[in-house]
């Protein structure tokens, strides 16, 4: 998707995620004047300002009780108090809850309409496991609070668009993940975001097999003969442009990827390395299905460099700018 600051100016909510992390670090440094967006920051005032401090910066924070009260151009801040005091580097679990409390405040701004789109920065689960919250990421957070059935992750760098048809599971149990009814769904799924959201009238989905070879006809897996290709076969009768299932070793080669708007891996590592590689600190991860806008960082909370001054913002920039580009597509 082309980025431009030409559409119309988008209102974000930016959550920094975990405290102790860099998050909070990337969110001060945005130079605001220079985004189609206003943001509007939902975290601890006085945690910024502690960290700004650190940072030796001083941001344009305009502290604000709702979303009327925002200043394009300007930082603002819509108040969620951190219940203990943070570190950077140090985790604290009885932190963990203000983690949630602000993404809770910016879905809720999504639904309202005071906010065109949500752009998430990096959580540490194990913390918040640790405080003895059940939590497996963002993502299966946002469909629970939602009420979405189905979602699919997907990352993005340039022109490149990977989206995964399993996420965060062990190797040993993708085969079994992958089914006929799921495909079909997640095939759906892309193929309305790709035009609802991107602005691609007749999205290309380039689908990747399980196995090696795409199962080389049967000898190395039947996944492929007896899952993926049928679930293709569906989707192109409902009227998709589905090509494969495609072997994932040549799938990303520059020939195949001409002729797709986005690749279907069929888990993390088979699609994600490739992207990482290719743009990795500028990459976006991109959940399709919700009712709202929602983009994120490509990377974790980096606990050694919070506070250091040494975080690279590209991804953060990369998240803003696309979810204000998906916004106006949407308005149009």
């Amino acid at each position: 998707m082309r980025l431009s600051k030409s559409a119309v100016e988008a209102v974000l909510a930016v959550t920094p995620g975990e405290p102790a992390g860099i998050g909070p670090d990337l969110l001060l440094e945005v130079d605001t004047g220079q985004l189609n967006a206003t943001l509007i920051g939902i975290a601890d005032p006085a945690m910024l300002e502690q960290r700004a401090k650190l940072l030796g910066i001083q941001p344009k924070l305009n502290i604000i009780q709702q979303v009327s009260e925002a200043a394009s151009g300007h930082l603002n801040i819509l108040p969620v108090t951190c219940p203990r005091p943070v570190v950077p580097g140090v985790l604290t679990p009885e932190n963990s809850q203000y983690v949630l409390d602000t993404l809770e405040v910016a879905v809720s701004l999504c639904e309202s309409g005071d906010c065109s789109g949500m752009v998430t920065g990096p959580v540490n689960k194990a913390a918040i496991n640790d405080a003895g919250i059940p939590f497996t990421g963002h993502t299966e957070w946002l469909a629970d609070r939602t009420g979405t059935p189905r979602v699919v992750m997907m990352l993005a760098s340039g022109q490149l668009r990977v989206a995964l048809a399993t996420t965060h599971l062990p190797l040993r149990d993708v085969a079994d993940a992958i089914n006929h009814e799921d495909l079909v769904t997640i095939l759906h799924i892309i193929h309305r975001d790709l035009i609802s959201r991107f602005g691609i009238p007749a999205p290309r989905i380039l689908v990747c097999g399980l196995n090696p070879h795409a199962g080389e006809s049967g000898h190395l897996g039947m996944e492929e003969i007896n899952i993926i290709k049928p679930a293709l076969l569906s989707a192109e009768e409902d009227g998709l442009i589905v090509i494969g299932p495609t072997p994932a070793d040549t799938a990303f080669t520059p020939n195949s990827l001409s002729e797709a708007d986005i690749v279907l891996a069929m888990y993390h590592d088979q699609g994600l390395p490739v992207l990482k590689h290719q743009g990795f600190g500028a990459a976006v991860n991109i959940t399709l299905g919700l009712p709202i806008i929602r983009t994120s960082v490509d990377h974790g909370t980096a606990l050694d460099l919070a506070g250091s001054g040494k975080a690279d913002i590209g991804s953060l920039l990369t998240a803003i700018r696309y979810a204000s580009e998906m916004s106006a597509v949407m308005a149009r």
